[in-house]
This record gives C-alpha cells, structure tokens and sequence, in this order.
C-alpha cells in the first residue's frame, strides 16, 4: 500500500501557517486477519511442551503482539525462527569457513615466537581503527612487535599502496596484515611479492575479477554458502584471526579486549546484524560499560554515559562518532593509541583530542550543510532528481556525512563534491534505498577518473568539466528509477502501537530483540488521532512534543526538526522508541521519524495512482473514490474472503490496516 501523505498546511488558531516536512507515508501490508488478536489470547500448553498450533507457539515466548507482528513482517515467521534471533547458535569453527585461516595463524605465530616486526594496514574509518587496534594489541601481547600502518585520508586516499610497501619493507617488515582494505591494491601487492614481504589480507571488500597475489586471505565472500561469517565487517575478519591465533598459542587471554573493539567497529561498520555477527554482540555489549580499555572508559566518560550498561544505540551515536571524527579530520593513529595504551591518563588526554576533533566535525557538518541547503532551495521546487552540488573549499573528511543528511532531508540520491587540485574534483555520494549508487556510479565510468562503493553509499573523482554531463547522466538514471524519489524519505513504519500499550514491560520485551542495526533496524511503530498538548523548540532545531491519545500522554522528540510554524492539533506519529536518561531519571520517549495531520478519522490511500478516503462509521468500514461513490462494509466482514475481485479486497484489507482495524 502506498499511503501517501504530502505537504500539509492549516490555519491554526494562532494564526501561523504550519508546514509539515515533505513525508511518503508507507504503512506495511496488512497481516491475515485476527492472527495477532489470537496470538495475544494464546497460552503455552501444559507441561512445557511446545503447542502444535504455531499460533500458540509464537505466543508462548511471551512478546506482545506489536513485536510478534513487527517479527512476522521480517520475516520471522515461526518460534524457532524467532528463537535463534532472541538467542543465536554459537559461532561454529572458522577453520571450516576460512581456507586460509590455518596458513595465516602460523605464520603469524611464527612472528611472534620469534618477536618479528610486523605492520597491521588498516583504514581511516572507525572499522579500521579499531581493526588495526584489535590486532596491535593481540599481537603485542603475543610477543610479536606490529606497527600499525593507516594511510591519511587527505593525503594518501583509501587502502594500501605502493608507497606504503615500499616505506614498511625499507624498514624491515617482512610481513603486512591488512584489515578492512587490500583486496582491490593489486599494484601494492605486486610490489610486495617482489620485495619478498608476505601478506596476509583480510577484507570485505568486493573481490576484483584477477586476484591480486597474498600468503593467506580471510574474506567473508569466500566463506560457504550460507555461512554465519557472511556478514563480518574488517573487525570481525581480526577478531577471528585474532581468537584463533591465542588459541593456536595457548594464550586465550591476550584476547580479553578483542570483543569489545569488535562490538564498536561492527556497529560503526553497519554491518548486517545476524549470523556470528548477532551472536558476539549479544556476548560482548553487556559487558562494554566495564571495558578493561583505558580508551574505551574514558570515550565513555566523555560522551556522558555514565555507569548504564551501552547498548548499538549509545555505541552507534555516542562513541563510533568520536572514533570516526579522527579518520575524518586528524591522525588514525591517535585511535590506534587510544585503543591500545594501557595508561588511565595518556586515555584521556588521547580522548580529549578525539573529542576536540568531533566537534570540530559537527561545526564543519552544519557548515557545510546549511551551504548544500541554500544551494538546492535556489533551485526552487523543481529540484533535480539527483542532487549533485560542489563547491572547492568543501572538506573531503565530512562531505559523505552532510550528503546523508541532505538524502534524510529530500529523499533524493545526494552527491557532494569538493575540491583536489589539478582540476578534479572528489565527491561522496549517498542515496535513499531503491536507488542503487555503485550501479549507478559503472553506468558513468566513462565520466570519471575513478569510482567505488556500494548500493548505497559511494565515491568518485570526475575532472571539473565532466561535472555537467556526469549530473545530466545521474539524473537521467534517478528519473528512470523504478521506486519513486524526492519528496522526503519514506516513513515505513511496521506496526500499530496504542500510547497505552507503551510501558516498562513493553520496553523489557523490546529489548528482548537488541541489538538493532543493519539489518534488524529498531521498529518503527506508529500510533494515530494523537493531540498535541504541547509543542516546544529546542536548541539544535529539534522539537519536543507531549501527545494524549486516549487519555494517556507520552512524551516525544523530533531531531533535526524541519518542519515550519506550529504542529497541527491532531497528529498521526510514527517513531522509534527509547529509553531517554536524564538527571538521573529514566523514562519512555518517542523519537519521532514522521509526523502528519490526521483526517478527523479519515485516512487518504493512493493505490495504484488511484486516490481513495477511508472512515470507519456507524459499524461499517467506508471507502470513497475521487468519483465521490462510496461503499460502506460492515466491519465483521471486512475479513471475509473469496467473494470479493482481489483489487477490492486487497483495497479492504489496507483500509482496516491505515484505520487500525487490524495488526
């Protein structure tokens, strides 16, 4: 179903004209009728024994509805499948999933027996820091003697490189471990085999058609199919690597930090949340807060996160930005000391100066963005449908962040360009889902000197005048798009949730589904006919909003708020739920994610360009076309199937979904 709510204006009371942000409501298919109301009416048969009808057996591990109709929506769709989610397998052994594991544990134990200088080659990005850190430390302590060896973003651009090679073998390494980059350096990897230094690549990079030369590689690619391995980011590559090499050596306890630095660059990653993925992170976040990592105590005493234990939510926007900021705008190896020193004071002052250059990134961020901003409103309403804005004096470290923002803002794929000499220009480009930019970036390989990443996030370097007709190509390809884009992202939320339903054991149950992440996103639920009983602004451009929905308020916040003038009087409310802290005190909140005008008890669907007006009245379902005909179905047999064309059915079943009729 397409629920399509567009700009709204209203005059209030007050007299201000209130201007809602541009938003694509898309509520989720309907799921079969009366499942969730005998799902929450279920018990679990006697005994403990397992119920044969599955209905009882999703209901007896004890989630309420809303989260079992989010689960089924997922995917998720029996107990057993729910059950490996709330409680994964174990990771099997990666001897079996990694061909070249063995060769690559002994010849590092052969570094470390003997003491041997070795360069750990990482990334600036926070999943290369910390993977560089995680095997600097391990090694360390395994009697091996690793530098650590990241490239700067400004200088020396993404991944190992013949320069690199060169340096490190000058300097007597023999041997290089690259973490989350390598795959794809084929002339650094020549130059290495021919000064005679081993390499031992682990990456997760796509693999290029003619594999450059190594000693071992660990990609997840190359695991078998279905593997749990599939999905490691870089770190995971070097906590698996890391684990079996102390186990090869009897030293277990060299890898006593190894998951807590795999928890933050797999979550600063994204990397997808299932397969030993899942499992390490349910291991390792519990025991976070209480990091034996100098670095990591004091990042935390800095973001202000007191003694709660840390959940993907505090990781992903409280430590991976600190982290990230020193890739963006300093020395990688500032990370690498923080995440290794096993001096209290040295973390700090080392902290500090991550915080520093966090700061300096926010302040560079809205900069910028207010900058991209202008330079798309003056375009006026017709905007392009690829957002491709470029000014020199733009920072490299920063543009792929603000882009993002703008895609959060207009719904389009969003390129930013800034300077690099000689007449080229570089960019970040992100895009909204259904926009695939990797696709889109080989489609004009033509006009660019170089490209790379992904469906939704990628990079490119274009000669100045190339600029036009590469943004006349992209925006030909956003146009021939198959999903719809522009005007603001989608709001997709997965499930109804009444205000009252919100409580302590509701919260308890969600968290029984953490983490949340790529992959198993926090639910976005929706609750709808909402008062609004106060709105205030607050500093930053957020807005603060107590909403009453049958007599029960709930408190909500919307960050980055864009909308203008006040908010109208009734709201449908789409949000995340958290667990907001604040002096001490703890309590239930609504991140706002979208926010429209309610119809007085009608909602508009749009249907296959088609635009009907749905109402529930006098105990009959009400649906109206453009033509103005109506047709009223009493509401107990709105359910009822096979007797009607399917196109009305499937109409039916959307209006008793948007109306809240059904889960």
């Amino acid at each position: 179903m397409n629920s399509q709510h567009t700009e709204c204006d209203s005059r209030l009371d007050d007299g201000l004209l209130t201007r809602l942000p541009e938003q694509r409501w898309q509520l989720p298919a309907p799921l079969p009728a009366l499942q969730a109301s005998e799902l929450q009416a279920s018990e679990p048969q006697a005994g403990g024994t397992q119920a044969a009808d599955p209905l009882k057996a999703l209901a007896a591990l004890g989630l309420p509805p809303e989260l079992l109709a989010v689960l089924r929506r997922r995917g998720f769709c029996s107990a057993a499948a729910i059950t490996d989610l709330l409680d994964p397998p174990a990771a099997p052994d990666p001897q079996q999933h990694f061909q070249d594991l063995g060769v690559a544990v002994e010849r590092l134990a052969l570094a470390c027996g003997r003491g041997e200088a070795l360069a750990i080659c990482g990334d600036y990005d926070a999943d290369g820091m910390t993977s560089t850190a995680l095997l600097v430390g391990v090694l360390e302590r395994l009697g091996a003697r690793p530098v650590a060896a990241i490239p700067s973003r400004q200088e020396d651009g993404y991944g190992l490189n013949t320069a690199m090679v060169e340096r490190l073998a000058g300097d007597g390494i023999r041997l290089l471990v690259t973490v989350d980059n390598g795959i794809a350096a084929a002339d650094a990897l020549n130059r290495a085999r021919a000064l005679q230094v081993d390499v031992i690549l682990t990456d997760h990079h796509t693999i290029p058609p003619e594999p450059p030369p190594y000693l071992a590689l660990l990609h997840p690619a190359i695991t078998p199919e279905g593997s749990p391995y599939r999905g490691l980011a870089g770190v995971g590559l070097a906590y698996v690597l890391a684990v079996a090499l102390a186990e090869r050596l009897n030293r277990a306890d060299a890898t006593g930090m190894a998951l807590d630095l795999f928890c933050i660059g797999t979550i600063a990653d994204m990397a997808p949340l299932h397969g030993v993925n899942r499992r390490w992170l349910q291991d390792g976040l519990c025991r976070l807060q209480g990091s034996a990592l100098p670095g990591l105590q004091a990042l935390q005493r800095l973001a202000g996160l007191g003694e709660r234990p840390l959940d993907a939510t505090a990781v992903a926007f409280q430590i991976a930005p600190r982290i990230n900021a020193v890739g963006r705008l300093g020395d990688p190896q500032l990370v690498v000391d923080l995440l290794t020193t096993a001096d209290l004071d040295s973390a700090m002052e080392l902290a500090q100066q991550c915080e520093a250059l966090n700061r300096q990134r926010r302040e560079l961020c809205d900069a910028i963005e207010a900058e991209a901003v202008a330079l798309v409103e003056a375009d006026g309403p017709e905007r392009s449908p690829f957002l491709l804005l470029a000014q020199s004096h733009w920072h490299h470290g920063v543009i792929g962040v603000v882009a993002a923002r703008l895609v959060e803002r207009f719904g389009a794929p969003v390129a930013m360009l800034a300077g690099e000499g000689n007449g080229l220009l570089r960019a970040s480009v992100r895009a909204p889902k259904g926009f695939a930019v990797d696709a889109a970036l080989r489609a004009c390989h033509d006009l660019l000197e170089r490209h790379g990443g992904h469906p939704a996030a990628g990079g490119f370097t274009v000669r100045a005048e190339n600029v036009a007709s590469l943004h006349d190509a992209l925006s030909a390809i956003a146009s021939g798009n198959a999903t719809p884009l522009g005007g603001g992202l989608p709001v997709e939320p997965e499930a109804r949730l009444a205000l009252d339903r919100i409580d302590r054991p509701f919260w308890l149950c969600l968290q029984r589904l953490e983490p949340f992440g790529a992959g198993h996103e926090t639910p976005v639920f929706w609750s709808q006919q909402c008062r609004v009983v106060e709105q205030r602004s607050l500093r930053g451009g957020h807005l603060q909003l107590v909403l009453e929905q049958n007599g029960i308020r709930q408190r909500a916040i919307a960050w980055r708020w864009q909308g203008e003038g006040t908010v109208p009087a009734m709201v449908d409310v789409a949000y995340r739920l958290r667990l907001n802290h604040w002096q001490g005190e703890e309590r239930l909140q609504l991140e706002v994610v979208g926010l429209r005008e309610s119809g007085g008890g009608e909602v508009l669907l749009q249907r296959r360009q088609r635009s009907y007006w749905c109402r529930v009245e006098a105990e009959e379902l009400r649906i109206r076309n453009a033509s103005g005909e109506e047709m009223g179905i009493p509401l107990h047999e709105t359910n009822v199937q096979g007797e009607r064309h399917p196109y009305v059915q499937g109409l039916i079943d959307e209006a008793s979904l948007a109306l809240g009729l059904v889960a």
